[in-house]
């Protein structure tokens, strides 16, 4: 596989598990007589894939993408692609979950890419940065860097969560570095504590050096099946 077909297959993972790829769950607490606020992101997922840039995301900063409680733990997951890995969703200082982000991405490529996948890393002061090492010609070494530029979560119901992140994919290899844009809407659904059903869709845009107004080049749909593996350590019974 050509390094820049390596790049674009992690690229599609790490902010999805990456991927798989927002905050913490939250309950309505408004008055009965006040309207709920209207979704942004099933519009956006209704239009797949006839996306366009700007996307209705807010800039992240440094901060991570937080889940629902009912995340906490590891979990199997089935991909409609075929592959098949475990994720792990933690409590970080604050007790909020959020993905294994490095550990996510490394099981998502070691199962589509196997060897050719030498390392991945998160930035230790910013979570929305990902470095992935992946195998190039001739025995070099193609990094794929990838940072959170957009993101927006909504929480419609108490078993469902919507995240969609828009991320900054860059490949150093031989010659210039190759850049581009992906976007990726997740919908998951929590069919009960031990099974979460989840669709992702996807998109990918070309550099923002050509403009930060663009049209979706190319899409992808996946539909995931996790199923429970393990309780949180701490709150298991």
């Amino acid at each position: 596989m050509a390094s820049a077909a390596r790049g674009g297959i992690l690229a599609r993972l790490i902010p999805c598990l990456a991927a798989l790829g927002a905050l913490v769950l939250l309950l309505a607490s408004a008055a009965p007589a006040a309207a709920a606020p209207a979704s942004l992101l099933e519009p956006r997922r209704q239009a797949w894939p006839q996306w366009t840039l700007p996307a209705p995301l807010e800039r992240p900063g440094r901060r991570d993408l937080h889940y629902p409680d009912w995340f906490a733990g590891s979990w199997e997951v089935l991909s409609s692609d075929g592959s098949s890995y475990q994720v792990d969703f933690l409590r970080d200082g604050r007790g909020r979950v959020v993905g294994d982000r490095a550990g996510n991405a490394a099981a998502v490529g070691a199962a589509l890419l196997a060897d050719q996948l030498r390392s991945v890393s998160d930035d230790p002061r910013n979570p929305n940065r990902q470095l992935a090492r992946l195998a190039g010609p001739g025995g070099s070494t193609v990094e794929l860097e990838s940072t959170v530029v957009g993101r927006r979560t909504e929480t419609p119901a108490v078993e469902l969560f919507l995240a969609d992140e828009l991320s900054l994919q860059v490949v150093h290899g031989a010659g210039e570095p190759a850049v581009s844009r992906v976007e990726t809407l997740s919908r998951f659904e929590l069919l009960d504590p031990d099974h979460i059903t989840a669709q992702q869709w996807q998109a990918r845009y070309p550099s923002p050096a050509l403009g930060l107004s663009a049209r979706a080049k190319r899409g992808e749909q996946l539909t995931l099946s996790l199923v429970r593996a393990e309780p949180e350590p701490d709150r298991a019974s």
